[in-house]
């Protein structure tokens, strides 16, 4: 594997956003993510859970609902009062429409998915026909006398049940009017509460209304006369979401306390038809409030203010030794935020509001292996830079020769120049960006730091030439006639004659920048892409997907190389394809052409294209004890050179022939910094 000195760096001070609301969409199989800052991911759960695209969050945009509509639209709402439709392919909000009801709190599509109903804060709920390419306002049904915080429509279409501040209300679609209004016990252990916030319902085919509220109870109410059929007190907080699974047969609820419960429609008997709701697994999964729940035909989904998204698969539902039968628990981004100037050993670090840039640490002493050794100079912090608006920053990187800074958010794109004066630093901005530069979804510095390459929201991919302060526009690739993909990954060659681009469809274009024209496109996969990367001299792509194979592709030659055909032929080793994060960053020897470097969250490998490639029968990582060296090193003599030491790790890049940069962000000093769970009382305490 070779020996390095690693710059193990632990000051990258990220903490992701809490989770505030989440959508499945059965007929698509994605996953819609709200997060507390206004930001959206999807995730595409027939991918290995791979967040396939995000649309970044702006500061007056608090988003409380999301919901799926036909045709695998995508809606949301939130405090400011505007309903907000996202455009998928281009990765960027489509329109925006204020509803005239103050701050939206729920939003469901009808189960045709062509109308979509919003709860407002003035108490009203309004219906929207869904149009092919707008929403447009239809009616008002009768206003109620506090906000709507959950609503949920009957499988017929025919009735809505929508959840206020103390009852619940049953209206009848075609009139608009409220047909039942049932009240809520507001006692809890016989202790009368100020009020009892119904913070989800769920309106089943049967006209069973389900509620969960604030008092800690799950709740069954038969919608025909307005009566409760069965309560569950589950909690000593509130119970703030609830998900049913569509054959109606479970449903799942996330408390306050951080536990998520599932419950099932089983016999009362062996041999009975009839049939009861019975509270059957707790899951304590998470640390904090549970937000949002969501139930797939395979797994239970939950996330919520400790930043997780948890996949909790139903082993009865799902076969084993596949991708849905382990437990996830997703944390970061499946995107590097994070860009290195391996010249001046800086690192550039991207938060939502921020960038931070960074000066490496130094070292005189030196050691075996496994050592520690002292620093002589510390790491500098040498500059922070707030973004400009209220939208968060989507995109950044830095220079190779790090004299260049680059940024983006959803409408403005910022370039700077950075110039030192031995211990000091200035930073001058380059003004009058060009008008088709006023977004980037992906950002790319040439290696000799003469040209920047940026790909637009609208799928063209600018060359922009880069002098003494100065910039000059040098070509843009178009889309193809027809199609507007994002281009969300960008590689380019060492030799500044090959550009890669990545899009949303799991496609990968190559172009010459030599004749400024495309070159080829890299044959279609079925999984997205999530890293892809250049090789020097050779000029090979290499690409790895979400389904954890990795592709090598020549692209003078315009076909995969042997040594690709092989692997693929071969097939890569159970342990390799079961892992559950995506490889997110790919780099290379300078010296060893033979050897590709890459990372996930939980691994750094060096793959050594010269040795023989593992099968199921040997290890693939090294086991910590029980044999001798030589007993490792005979039994691990194949081409992956595997390391778990570093995790959770975000970011490491190769500085030179001997030295490594690794990024880690440990969990514990996350949960440090967020608000403090609610505490509860523990047997002997």
């Amino acid at each position: 594997m070779g020996e390095f000195r690693v710059h193990r760096v632990r000051f990258f001070n990220y903490v992701p956003s809490g989770i505030r609301c989440v959508a499945y969409n059965n007929q698509s199989n994605k996953l819609a993510v709200s997060r507390i800052d206004g930001t959206v991911e999807i995730y595409n759960l027939s991918a290995n859970y791979f967040q396939e695209k995000f649309f970044p969050g702006h500061e007056s945009r608090t988003t409380e609902a999301l919901c799926w509509a036909k045709g695998q639209r995508l809606f949301s709402g939130g405090l400011n009062g505007e309903i907000i439709e996202y455009d998928l392919q281009a990765l960027n909000i489509k329109y925006s429409m204020d509803a005239f009801g103050g701050p939206i709190w729920s939003m469901t599509a009808s189960p045709s998915g062509s109308q979509l109903l919003i709860g407002c804060e003035d108490g009203s709920v309004k219906l929207f026909q869904i149009t092919s390419d707008r929403i447009q306002f239809e009616r008002n049904f009768d206003r109620q006398k506090s906000r709507i915080l959950s609503l949920s429509w009957h499988p017929s279409g025919t009735h809505i049940a929508a959840g206020s501040i103390d009852y619940i209300s049953v209206f009848d679609v075609k009139s608009g009017s409220a047909t039942h209004k049932m009240i809520v016990d507001r006692r809890y252990m016989g202790v009368s509460k100020r009020k009892c916030i119904i913070w989800g319902v769920a309106f089943l085919s049967d006209g069973t209304v389900i509620s969960v509220d604030s008092v800690g109870k799950v709740q069954f109410w038969d919608s025909a006369t307005g009566t409760l059929i069965k309560s569950h007190l589950i909690a000593n907080a509130d119970v703030q979401s609830i998900a049913v699974s569509d054959q109606e047969d479970s449903f799942v609820v996330g408390t306050a306390e951080g536990t998520v419960f599932h419950f099932q429609l089983v016999s009362v008997t062996s041999n009975s038809k009839e049939k009861q709701w019975v509270r059957t697994k707790p899951f304590q999964y998470h640390t904090h409030d549970v937000r949002a729940v969501a139930h797939s035909p395979t797994a239970l989904i939950s996330g919520g203010t400790d930043t997780h998204l948890v996949i909790r698969p139903l082993m009865e539902k799902v076969e084993v030794k596949n991708y849905d039968a382990a437990l996830r628990k997703i944390t970061f981004p499946h995107r590097c935020l994070i860009s290195c100037s391996k010249k001046k050993q800086l690192l550039l670090f991207q938060f939502a509001h921020h960038l931070e840039l960074w000066r490496l640490g130094a070292t005189g002493a030196t050691g075996k292996n496994g050592d520690i050794l002292p620093l002589s100079k510390n790491a500098d912090h040498l500059l922070q830079l707030k973004k400009k608006g209220p939208e968060n920053i989507i995109c950044s990187c830095i220079s190779p020769c790090g004299s260049w800074i680059a940024y983006s958010t959803a409408s403005r794109f910022f370039l700077y120049r950075l110039s030192y004066e031995h211990d000091n630093i200035s930073l001058q901005r380059v003004p009058k960006m060009p008008a088709f530069l006023h977004a980037a979804l992906q950002i790319l510095f040439s290696e000799d730091s003469t040209r920047l390459f940026v790909a637009s929201p609208q799928g063209s991919l600018h060359i922009i030439q880069l002098s003494e302060g100065h910039f000059k526009h040098l070509h843009t690739f178009q889309p193809q006639s027809g199609t507007v993909e994002a281009m969300c990954l960008l590689a380019v060659s060492p030799d500044g004659n090959w550009l890669a681009a990545s899009g949303t469809s799991a496609g990968v274009h190559i172009y010459s920048l030599k004749q400024l024209k495309p070159h080829c496109t890299v044959p279609a996969y079925n999984f997205p892409v999530t890293a892809l990367a250049i090789a020097p001299n050779t000029n090979n792509l290499v690409v790895a997907h979400s389904d954890q194979q990795v592709f090598e592709y020549s692209i003078p030659d315009k076909q995969y190389t042997e040594w690709s055909r092989t692997i693929q032929k071969h097939g890569f080793h159970h342990l390799w394809l079961q892992r559950d994060t995506p490889i997110t960053h790919i780099s290379f020897h300078p010296k060893r052409p033979m050897h590709i470097l890459l990372h996930d969250a939980y691994m750094f490998c060096i793959i050594d294209k010269s040795l023989p490639l593992p099968n199921d029968r040997t290890l693939l990582y090294n086991p910590a004890s029980l044999m001798n060296e030589s007993d490792i090193r005979r039994r691990t003599a194949h081409a992956f050179k595997i390391s778990k030491k570093y995790k959770p790790l975000l970011f490491m890049e190769l500085l030179d022939e001997r030295t490594l940069v690794a990024v880690e962000r440990p969990l514990d000093d996350i949960i440090a910094q967020l608000p403090p769970p609610i505490k509860k009382k523990k047997f002997g305490t």
